[in-house]
């Protein structure tokens, strides 16, 4: 089995100082794709990996949660600059409008700004209303699925059957754990994404708890490279 770190990122600011918490700064995260691209690190996109069996021995996925306009105006450039492709979550709801999950302020990319996204770009779920899976009856969660594929079929939107759970919030326990895992395959998703801190295995032993690395803002190049390898610090 081969190591494959999934890198979860938010919003990107211009600002250097405002590089903290889920926030990173054009110039970290140029500096982090342009290692990964030195490194020799291929990119992948959810949907190649479902036909895997073995990757390249450096590999990353690299993702962003929310499609903030933010995202599109700094980090779409530079992952095209460096020949990099990423998977960015929806949360169907708020498309268009702001982070009101959040203090409302970010923007979030328009239905056309979504389907102009480059080829580089991967879509995926990120569910429909951004509320925590273990606080919703599963009656609820499933009207939350229903929702997000109206707006992907109306709209006629390339999104592919990979989940980004909010705030990496899943039940983890049964009986709800089975439920809600039921829940996914009856919607035909075929990956679920947690936060988990550790670097995975490839092929996944368990494909609704892949695990992703929490990229702060504040994370140094040096943290960042530990990190690639090693998963969380103690």
């Amino acid at each position: 089995m081969d190591k494959l770190p999934i890198l979860m990122y938010h919003n990107v600011s211009l600002v250097d100082t405002a590089s903290r918490g889920l926030t990173i700064s054009t110039r970290r995260l140029e500096e982090q794709l342009s290692y990964l691209k030195q490194q020799g690190y291929h990119t992948y996109h959810f949907r190649e990996l479902e036909d895997q069996v073995v990757i390249q021995r450096k590999s990353v996925v690299l993702t962003f949660d929310d499609v903030t306009v933010n995202q599109l105006i700094y980090a779409v450039p530079l992952l095209e600059k460096f020949q990099m492709k990423a998977t960015f979550f929806i949360p169907f709801k708020y498309i268009g409008q702001v982070d009101q999950w959040n203090n409302g302020v970010e923007p979030l990319m328009s239905i056309e700004q979504l389907k102009s996204l480059p080829e580089c770009i991967e879509l995926g779920y990120h569910s429909f209303e951004h509320r925590h899976f273990t606080e919703m009856t599963a009656e609820e969660i499933q009207a939350d699925f229903i929702a997000s594929n109206q707006i992907i079929t109306s709209e006629a939107l390339d999104v592919y059957a990979v989940m980004a759970y909010p705030y990496g919030n899943f039940p983890k326990k049964d009986p709800q754990r089975s439920n809600f895992f039921g829940l996914l395959k009856q919607n035909q998703i075929k990956y679920g994404l947690r936060i988990g801190n550790k670097v995975n295995r490839f092929p996944f032993s368990d494909p609704y708890e892949i695990k992703r690395l929490d990229v702060k803002g504040q994370d140094s190049l040096r943290t960042f490279k530990f990190r690639l390898r090693f998963g969380k610090l103690f």
